[in-house]
């Protein structure tokens, strides 16, 4: 790592897909088929599946790209528990014995032997970050995971984890509506040549149909005058906006959509053809800067 390959050449692939809330399908939909959803993606040229333990689908997954596992760029998480009796309504876990634990759990699952992007999903407050990709390590030397990734972590948290092995992937929300990570996230992954996964680029969908003050109807105007320049959509304009940011950033960036839609899957990976001229690009990222 430390080098920023060319744009689209990304062993993760110009875009992945985020299947967070596929579940199994429960009407005659075949439009909401998961098998359908996987398919479709797949055959649009997008390789990296997301899922994780907390989203409790990864055996449909697995299931799902069992034919063409070859295909697959493979990621998952570990480390979120539901737990109801925390106040998050979940707790971490995330020291070396349930690293493994989880790992091995999740290969079961998944029905493989090994997973291409393995991720910490969420910080630990108690076990130390060095403590945890250690045991990440030993799983990349044991050839059970290919590459070690972290999510909603700190910039500092980022810089003490790849001291212990390179870290791939970092995952985080980023979309138009949310630009937290560019404060220090972002300027960091950069310097150390880490991918950025951005995972919601069109903010859970509310990029698609924005509500509220006068301020907020002339972004979304923005949003579908551009949209309508380039015979695309809103959604499509939101997720080539964080494609654009690879440029704008220095380093490479995957948009990572998610959707139950077969139909809404093939517009997401359509995303990545549009390509913003730098002046609309400047325009959408002045519109939403955050004013504070």
């Amino acid at each position: 790592m430390g080098q920023r390959t060319p744009a689209g050449s990304s062993p993760l692939g110009r875009q992945g897909f985020g299947a967070m809330r596929l579940r199994e399908n429960e009407t005659s939909d075949i439009d909401r088929d998961p098998f359908r959803v996987i398919g479709a993606v797949l055959d649009a040229g997008v390789s990296m599946i997301d899922t994780a333990e907390m989203y409790g689908n990864e055996a449909l997954v697995g299931r799902a790209i069992a034919a063409r596992r070859d295909e697959v760029v493979l990621a998952s998480k570990f480390g979120v528990i539901w737990n109801a009796s925390m106040p998050e309504g979940y707790e971490v876990r995330a020291d070396p014995a349930y690293v493994r634990q989880a790992c091995e759990a999740s290969l079961r699952r998944l029905r493989t032997d090994h997973i291409e992007l393995y991720y910490l999903h969420h910080r630990s407050a108690t076990t130390p970050i060095e403590d945890t990709v250690g045991a990440m390590a030993e799983l990349v030397g044991q050839g059970k995971i290919g590459a070690i990734g972290l999510s909603n972590v700190t910039a500092d948290d980022l810089r003490r984890a790849h001291a212990v092995h390179p870290v791939t992937a970092l995952q985080e929300h980023w979309s138009l509506a949310e630009r937290t990570l560019e404060r220090e996230l972002v300027p960091t992954a950069t310097g150390l040549g880490v991918t950025v996964v951005a995972h919601s680029p069109t903010s859970h969908g509310a990029l698609h149909n924005q509500r509220g003050d006068d301020s907020e109807a002339e972004r979304q105007l923005l949003l579908r005058d551009i949209a309508a320049a380039h015979q695309a959509t809103v959604g499509q304009v939101a997720i080539a906006w964080v494609h654009s940011r690879a440029d704008a950033h220095g380093l490479d960036v995957v948009p990572l959509p998610g959707t139950t839609s077969v139909t809404h899957a093939r517009s997401n990976v359509a995303a990545g053809a549009v390509t913003l001229t730098s002046a609309e690009s400047e325009r959408l990222t002045d519109a939403w800067t955050p004013k504070s």
